[in-house]
Order: structure tokens, then C-alpha cells, then sequence
């Protein structure tokens, strides 16, 4: 196993940088139709992102290619990946700017300016992809850039609920970003949108009031990147005046649609069942089966790997080239980008993803997240025939701690987060000092969101300094 760290390689080393071609979109727009004074080059960003990707990912076809056991912690200690992540949001920036400044002071048609404001939308949504890949990471810097990205969208609630909601409630009825069969894209949007807002500011209004505090202040991170989105849409605003501020809501509202576009076909359908009897009853952990995968080549290098979203969740804190593979999991028959086509199209969605549903659950369609509205009507369409339950006794938990003893930590297994009763955690409203037994039953790892109290295991040690 040795061997494999020398001689494995990533086979897409190289074309992780072409992500980087996607934020200079706006500059190829604003060149093109200059040059030519043709209008359909202030439409590039969609004609890129849902035309020419789902057609290269065609083309081009999968790479199931996954890094030994023994590669991985090299490849994730590469910077080269990391600073292609950082890149991005110079290049997110400067487009958005120079576009705007365009948008506004050429003489456009509103169609013309419609046209380029959604080419800045797709990048506005291609940023809170970087922002999902820099979120999830342990570094300060790496979560602050986090909402840097995310203030072009305003959409900077998605850097709490996405970590510490939706990666708990993933693939069940109580989470706002996991669709259900039925249910088509159009319906999805507004419960999603409204539904992970307020999430988000629940959640930390719960992490403020362990310390005490009121939501309404700036240690509230969604105020902090709400503030952001404020601070630069004033700049802009004062800089070009009050006509661009339509096309700034435009942009806005494509980039975080675009998002959503893409929670809407990631777990579709897909349930976790309910496992344990009694006070130990609970979603059963998230598995490869709760994701919908995807190897095609061109979007998983466009969003740094967001398709492989089965190893994501099991382990969000891995960084995108290191990403593996699940045969287990169900596939998509193309690319995100394709599928976000489709999605567009409710029946053609339907006639496409529900029978995969069907298959994935065996047949016994009441293993699968229905829309409630639709639940009579597809129970009743697709009969049950239940061959194997999903339903397991708790898996890998382990009863909650009443106390941790002197020299010992409890520790996440999932992603190595450590609580130390000496050291606390402020942020999360434990000062230093408060014993484990004071730590809610429902609180969740803050560096993974997927393990939950219950899970953590008790080991000496202790929090290096």
C-alpha cells in the first residue's frame, strides 16, 4: 500500500484549473459582443454552464478513478488544490465588477443588460460552490473566504444552514434543501429558499443563547456575511447609481437558484429511515445510498467534485481532490449540469429520475421521501413491494457520556474534532470548564455536522495548544 502513495497521480491535476475559466466569463461576454455586436454573447454564462458542459460531459464521458487509502493525506496536504479554491474569488470579483461597470455605462437594450446580469448570476452560483468547498474547512481563513464568496448572491445564511442543518437532517422530510419525489423544481425553490433561511438563523440563535447573547449582533455569523452582501451592494450602488440595483437583485437571485437547482437533484427522493426504539430513536447515519453521484469529467471539475456527494457527506471535511467514488450509490444518467436541464422540464424529470427511485428502493416506494401532497398518488401508482427494509438497529452509537473524568476528551470520529472540558468551546457557547454532561443531547460536531453527542468517543488526551 506504500507503493500506491509514489505511484498514484491524479489523473486531473491539470484540469482543476480550468474552474478558473469560469469566473472570466463576464470579460469574454462584455469582448465578444463588442467586438462582434452580436447580443448572444451577453447570454455566455448559461450558454456555457447548461449548454457546452452537459454536452462535454457527454463527450468526454466518466472518470470513476478514485486515490488509495495511503494517497490521501498528500493529496490532501497539496496547497496547489487549495490555492485554486482561492483564486477563484479574485477572478469572481473582478468579473462582477467590470461587468456591472459595463451593464451600466454602455448603451444596452434592457434585454442586452438582462443577458449579461444572468451570465454574473451562473458565476454569483459557481462562487457559492467555491464557497461549499472553503466552508466545510477546519482553517479560519478558509471559512471566512466562505462568506466572502457568498456575498454576491447574499446568500450568506448557506454558510450555516449547509454545515450545520442541512448535513444533519440530509435526506429526510425535516430538511429544506432535500427534494422530494413528487415535489418538481418549481415547487422546491420557494420551500427551500424560505426553509433554509430560516434554518439558518434558528440554528444560530441556539448557539447564541449557550452563550448568553442576543441573534441580534455582529457575533451572529449570518448578520456578519448578510452584512457583506449590504456593504457591497451599497459600494456598487454608490459607485454606478440606483439603475443597477434591479440587476444586482437579478444576479442575486440566479446565483443562489442555481444552487438550489443543484440541492433539488442531489438527493431527490432519497430517505433515511427512522432506526432504535424508544429516547434512542433517530435517523440512521447517512450512507452512499442517500446521494445521488455523478462521474462525468467536465462538471465535476467545473465544481470541484460537488457529483462525488456521497463521500462529501461522509465526510465534509475532506477537501475536493480527494473525493472518492461509491459504486453503492445511485447514479444520475449525466452531469449535474445536464440534470439541472432537465429539472427545468417537470415532466421529463419525472419520466426520468422517479423510476431510478423506484429501482434504488427495490421496489417499495414507501422507502423513499415523498411529497406529501403526492404520497396517495404515487403510493398508489408504484404499489409496494417491499423486498428488504433499510430500517437497522442504531448504528454505531454509543451511549451518552454522563461525565468525562480527568485526562480524558470525547472526540468526533468522524472528522477528529475534540471537546476538552478545560478548554470548552466559546464559539459554540461551552466556556472553559463546562463539563460534558452539560453539552445538549442535540448538539452536533461544529467542524463535520455529522455526528452528533452520542456518537463522540471518550479517549485521554487532550487539546493541543
Amino acid at each position: 500500500m506504500a507503493d500506491a502513495t509514489v505511484t498514484w497521480r491524479d489523473r486531473k491535476r491539470y484540469l482543476w484549473p480550468l474552474a478558473l475559466l469560469m469566473p472570466l466569463l463576464p470579460f469574454m461576454a462584455v469582448a465578444g459582443f463588442a467586438t462582434t455586436g452580436q447580443a448572444v454573447f451577453l447570454w455566455i454564462g448559461p450558454l456555457v454552464i447548461l449548454g457546452f458542459i452537459p454536452l462535454l460531459d457527454l463527450v468526454v464521458g466518466l472518470d470513476p478513478s478514485d486515490p488509495p487509502d495511503a494517497a490521501i493525506d498528500a493529496l490532501e496536504g497539496d496547497r496547489y488544490y487549495r490555492w485554486i479554491t482561492f483564486l477563484f474569488l479574485p477572478l469572481q470579483y473582478a468579473g462582477f465588477l467590470f461587468a456591472f461597470a459595463y451593464l451600466v455605462r454602455a448603451d444596452l437594450t434592457t434585454a442586452e443588460r438582462v443577458g449579461l446580469a444572468i451570465t454574473i448570476g451562473f458565476i454569483a452560483g459557481l462562487g457559492i460552490n467555491t464557497a461549499h468547498e472553503l466552508g466545510h474547512k477546519r482553517e479560519p481563513v478558509e471559512r471566512w473566504l466562505a462568506k466572502v464568496a457568498l456575498a454576491q448572491s447574499a446568500y450568506g445564511h448557506f454558510y450555516i444552514e449547509h454545515n450545520r442543518g442541512h448535513h444533519v437532517r440530509v435526506a429526510t422530510p425535516k430538511d429544506p434543501a432535500s427534494s422530494r419525489m413528487g415535489e418538481n423544481f418549481y415547487q422546491f425553490w420557494p420551500r427551500t429558499v424560505v426553509g433554509s433561511a430560516r434554518s439558518a438563523w434558528n440554528l444560530e440563535a441556539k448557539r447564541l443563547a449557550r452563550r448568553k447573547q442576543s441573534p441580534w449582533r455582529l457575533g451572529n455569523d449570518i448578520l456578519t456575511a448578510w452584512l457583506m452582501s449590504v456593504v457591497l451592494f451599497a459600494g456598487v450602488v454608490l459607485w454606478l447609481g440606483v439603475a443597477v440595483i434591479p440587476y444586482l437583485v437579478l444576479q442575486a437571485v440566479v446565483g443562489f437558484t442555481l444552487l438550489e437547482a443543484v440541492n433539488y437533484l442531489e438527493h431527490y427522493g432519497l430517505l433515511r429511515q427512522r432506526v432504535g426504539v424508544g429516547d434512542r430513536e433517530r435517523y440512521e447515519r447517512v450512507e452512499p445510498r442517500h446521494s445521488w453521484n455523478s462521474n462525468n469529467i467536465a462538471t465535476n471539475v467545473l465544481l470541484y467534485h460537488l457529483q462525488r456527494h456521497s463521500d462529501h457527506h461522509a465526510n465534509p471535511t475532506r477537501r475536493y481532490q480527494a473525493l472518492r467514488n461509491y459504486d453503492e450509490a445511485p447514479a444520475l444518467p449525466t452531469g449535474y449540469a445536464g440534470m439541472i436541464l432537465t429539472a427545468l422540464v417537470p415532466a421529463l424529470w419525472r419520466r426520468v429520475m422517479d423510476p431510478r427511485v423506484v429501482a434504488h428502493v427495490d421496489g417499495d416506494i414507501s422507502l423513499a421521501n415523498i411529497s406529501p401532497r403526492k404520497r396517495a398518488r404515487i403510493l398508489s401508482k408504484y404499489a409496494v413491494n417491499p423486498t428488504q427494509s433499510s430500517a437497522t438497529p442504531i448504528d454505531g452509537a454509543v451511549p451518552v457520556v454522563a461525565e468525562l473524568e480527568a485526562g480524558q476528551v470525547a472526540r468526533c470520529p468522524g472528522c477528529g474534532y475534540i471537546y476538552d472540558v478545560m478548554r470548552g468551546d466559546r464559539h459554540e457557547g461551552f466556556a472553559p470548564g463546562t463539563p460534558w454532561s452539560a453539552v445538549p443531547d442535540s448538539w452536533i460536531c461544529p467542524d463535520c455536522g455529522v455526528r452528533d453527542k452520542a456518537d463522540f468517543l471518550v479517549e485521554i488526551g487532550t487539546v493541543e495548544a
